[in-house]
């Protein structure tokens, strides 16, 4: 019997026994990583066989590629003699690639002061000092020198003045501003009297963190030590006011300076410069910016961004830009963090191939564009639902060495749930794992929330439990999201039970979690309950917004209360919430509905009177009454006035239209406004395409058949009776118009027929259409794929299904687990083992997350439905291949196979 493994994330097969580290110093120990041990004995033997010609020995220059500064750290400790130690530390920091560490700097010191080196001691120190890359670096620092200074050292090491001032530069970098002010004490207790870089170095790191109260007691200690301000001490008060959002104190000390025979430099109006655009007064900053050359003062890099990054936060682009071009024209070469402001800015207005080429361009200036840079740009391609152009970006950021972070992850796996690829998603989440990233609340929430958008609730109470097994705490987000995707899909009194358990789970419920459970009531038809729920609402001291009212007076509307509908919108705005856009367009659709135009107009002006314009939605619902009643005209005179009101029409709208025409059958007119459509880059529907097959179909029987019993068929078809009646010279018929008309069909015009094909389980004529579009040189999508698949599962028609996916597979694209859960049943019932295994072993190469392949396939599709040898086979086959089940998930098959 298996036993559960106790991990969060197990590799199966992996060793859980750890490394235990070990330090090896004569005055302070250090940590040192696992080396090999042949490389510091092989330079040691060189260095002490030939003392005076090592360096240009073959074997120590064929080494140098492989030296790390560990195992500098590892030479030192060996018997070298001081002067050699501090001859190869510079020789091999000359070397490509190499930089010495805390560590490898400690492992010297601890050699030169025991042999009292003192002048090169301190020189090593500061070098120590200034190679702090990082808060651990500076930390181990402190702690060394505690130990090679303490009272029970044997040989005591004494910091001069300028190792105190570079040591404090270093806290300062890192705001260890309580580390800074011990130093100090420090220096004044083993009396190194402070100097006025000792000073400053104090007023800059308490200004770094905005406290200029404490910064200017160090000020008072120059004057008190006989010194005066300086630049740099009045620069860094400008920033200390600037961090409190304090300008106009940043400006009475920019403006003192001049006063005080301080010379403004670059540094002072870049810090003032940005205190203003960090509290919104930008035009008082570029005015600022302008005025530095009267000074004589030119702009830096730093200027030049921090103007540029203002203009881009308040949405002046196009500013952004020219500024950025004067900064080339100048001579100022943008650095990384202005691109990647730019990018960013660029990406979130969509402006994506603009900001491609800035990217291409910085990497042809040799610039390096750090994880900031390319997830700006991923972010802006998942928004706009272009995920090959955002795993592009995710390649040539790994071919340029930058790591993806977990930020990046979550970019990639929210545009992919937005485009209900949810196993692409998943995947993601298996990628990130593997980087050793942590997954975040941001990350599970996401997740979540696509697997609910597609249905797959089990899934996502699945990953709910993944996520409090890895510590993280399911906040409102989350439960707003099982409420809210219970509540469509019907379910609502599970969504209620779940509502009323939120208080003892220590989550407050807020207006997103009322109104979600509000609007599943009202679809549900429970308009009273919903009111119930208003009203604990207000109980609870959770305020309702538009949306809440809007989710009541919809359900109000479609039990036929629209009197009650217009009082509650009357009590909406009488407790201070303003109506929507939303809140008059359901009203509108309601009255329409009833053939009531006048009142459906009273309220458009209401509408317009309180200050709101009519988005799509609106004259969609006036185009919809209009069409019903065979106003064309009327509907396209509509068309005109959003044209010239700049609102775009949407599916809904231009599928309205095609029907109108098509039912007064005139097909051309219906065929003029898919190529309007299609001009104008909307994507037309199944229904769009079903309304034109079922109009040509009635036109080709009229022309071949005198049966008007037929013919009534045809006519009074249901969209489902479309497909199930359709034949394949009927969709080149419909291609054949299209051309026509100048609109070509397309990929998405193959899979929406393929697809409503399938769906009806017209398998052979999609085939035909699928061959038909390969024939063309069109690649099948994803979607058109799995189409296909399905319906071979749902005929049991196994074989071919296993061909599709082998064809999938071969495209680049991954198969919906579902298809394969039926796919890898029915070979299993049919007795075909051999040719199920190969299928599932094809799965785990292609990147699936692989709980997400133990649910769906192994628990769902195998020990749900008795598989139970054929499961654990599988499962073996997983753990052979060091797929990573979370623990959660083994114990749940480990309990399936005992049980059964």
């Amino acid at each position: 019997m298996r036993n559960p493994m106790a991990m969060n994330i197990i590799n199966p097969g992996q060793s859980l026994l750890k490394k235990k580290p070990f330090s090896s110093s004569t005055m302070a120990p250090l940590t040192l990583d696992p080396d090999p041990p042949d490389i510091p004995s092989q330079i040691f033997s060189v260095i002490s066989t030939h003392p005076k010609t090592w360096q240009k020995h073959p074997s120590i220059l064929k080494l140098i590629p492989s030296i790390s500064p560990s195992h500098v750290t590892s030479l030192y400790n060996l018997s070298l003699t001081p002067q050699i130690a501090l001859d190869f530390s510079f020789w091999i920091s000359q070397k490509p690639g190499f930089k010495h560490t805390v560590q490898s700097y400690a492992a010297l010191l601890n050699l030169l002061i025991t042999n009292n080196f003192v002048k090169a001691s301190e020189k090593v120190v500061i070098f120590m000092f200034k190679s702090c890359y990082a808060v651990e670096d500076i930390r181990f620092v402190l702690d060394f020198l505690k130990r090679i200074s303490g009272t029970d050292c044997e040989f005591k090491f004494m910091l001069s003045v300028r190792c105190y001032n570079t040591l404090l530069m270093s806290l300062s970098k890192f705001l260890l501003i309580d580390e800074m002010k011990s130093i100090y004490r420090e220096m004044l207790e083993k009396m190194v009297p402070p100097n006025i870089y000792t000073f400053n170095t104090m007023v800059n790191g308490y200004c770094k963190v905005g406290n200029v109260v404490e910064a200017e007691l160090y000020v008072s200690k120059i004057v008190q030590a006989g010194m005066s301000p300086d630049t740099f001490t009045y620069t860094s008060l400008i920033l200390g006011h600037c961090r409190n959002k304090d300008v106009d104190n940043a400006y009475r000390v920019f403006r003192l300076m001049p006063r005080k025979g301080c010379r403004r430099n670059e540094v002072s109006y870049t810090n003032l410069v940005h205190g203003l655009c960090e509290v919104k007064r930008l035009d008082e900053a570029i005015e600022l910016f302008k005025k530095m050359r009267e000074d004589d003062c030119w702009p830096t890099v730093r200027t030049y961004t921090v103007i540029i990054c203002g203009l881009c936060g308040q949405g002046r682009k196009v500013e952004a830009l020219k500024i950025f071009d004067e900064m080339l024209e100048k001579g100022c070469q943008p650095n990384v963090h202005t691109y990647t402001v730019l990018i960013d800015c660029l990406s979130k207005e969509n402006k994506l191939n603009e900001a491609r080429k800035l990217l291409s361009g910085m990497l042809e200036k040799g610039l390096v564009p750090s994880v900031v840079t390319y997830n700006a740009l991923i972010d802006g391609y998942c928004k706009e639902g272009l995920m090959e152009a955002a795993l592009e970006i995710l390649g040539v950021m790994e071919s340029n060495k930058c790591s993806p972070n977990a930020r990046t992850y979550n970019e990639l796996i929210c545009g992919f749930c937005k485009m209900k690829n949810v196993h692409k998603a998943m995947a993601l989440l298996n990628k990130l794992l593997e980087r050793q990233l942590t997954p975040n609340l941001i990350t599970y929430n996401t997740l979540i929330h696509g697997q609910c958008s597609v249905g797959h609730l089990d899934s996502a109470y699945r990953l709910l439990h993944l996520m409090k097994e890895s510590g993280l705490v399911p906040d409102q987000y989350t439960y707003s999201v099982f409420i809210d995707s219970l509540c469509k899909r019907g379910r609502v009194e599970e969504a209620s039970v779940l509502f009323d358990s939120l208080k003892d789970k220590g989550i407050k419920a807020n207006e997103v979690i009322y109104t979600a459970l509000i609007d599943g009531y009202c679809k549900a038809g429970k308009v009273d309950n919903a009111h119930a729920l208003l009203e604990r609402m207000l109980v609870d001291d959770c305020l309702p917004n538009a949306f809440t009212y809007n989710a009541l007076i919809d359900g109000m509307c479609k039990e036929k209360q629209v009197q009650e509908a217009l009082l509650l919108l009357k009590k909406m705005v009488k407790v201070g919430v303003n109506p929507s856009v939303e809140t008059y367009t359901i009203l509108i659709e309601e009255v329409l509905k009833e053939g009531d135009f006048d009142h459906a107009n009273r309220l458009l002006d209401q509408l317009a009177f309180s200050g709101l314009c009519p988005d799509v939605f609106t004259y969609t619902a006036f185009i919809h009454a209009y069409c019903s009643i065979g106003n064309v005209k009327a509907a396209e005179d509509l068309m005109v006035k959003m044209s010239e009101e700049e609102i775009v029409p949407d599916l809904v709208t231009y599928t309205l239209l095609i029907r109108a025409y098509a039912n007064l059958g005139l097909i051309y007119s219906a065929f003029d406004v898919l190529k309007r459509m299609s001009d104008a880059g909307c994507e037309p529907s199944h229904h769009t395409y079903a309304l034109l097959i079922k109009h040509l179909s009635e036109k080709r029987w009229m022309k071949e058949n005198n049966n008007l019993v037929g013919l009534y068929l045809v006519s009074n078809a249901t969209f489902a009776d479309v497909w199930k009646m359709m034949e394949f010279d009927t969709a080149l018929e419909l291609f054949e118009k299209m051309l026509e008309h100048g609109c070509a069909p397309t990929v998405n015009t193959y899979g929406k027929l393929i697809i409503g094909l399938c769906k009806v389980g017209r398998l052979a004529v999609a085939q035909r259409l699928f061959d038909y579009m390969r024939e063309r040189g069109i690649s099948a999508s994803e979607d058109i794929y799995n189409s296909l698949l399905n319906c071979c599962c749902e005929l049991g028609m196994y074989d071919e299904a296993v061909r599709v996916v082998d064809g999938m597979i071969e495209h680049g694209h991954l198969p919906h687990l579902d298809s394969i859960k039926l796919l890898l049943g029915g070979l299993y019932d049919k007795g075909n083992k051999e040719k199920a295994d190969a299928v599932f072993c094809n799965l785990l190469s292609c990147g699936y997350n692989d709980d997400e392949l133990a649910w769906k396939i192994l628990i769902e599709g195998l020990l749900n439905k008795g598989h139970v040898d054929r499961c654990s086979e599988l499962l073996g086959i997983m753990e052979k291949k060091g797929c990573q089940i979370h623990s959660l998930t083994y114990t749940m098959l480990i309990e399936g196979l005992d049980a059964t």
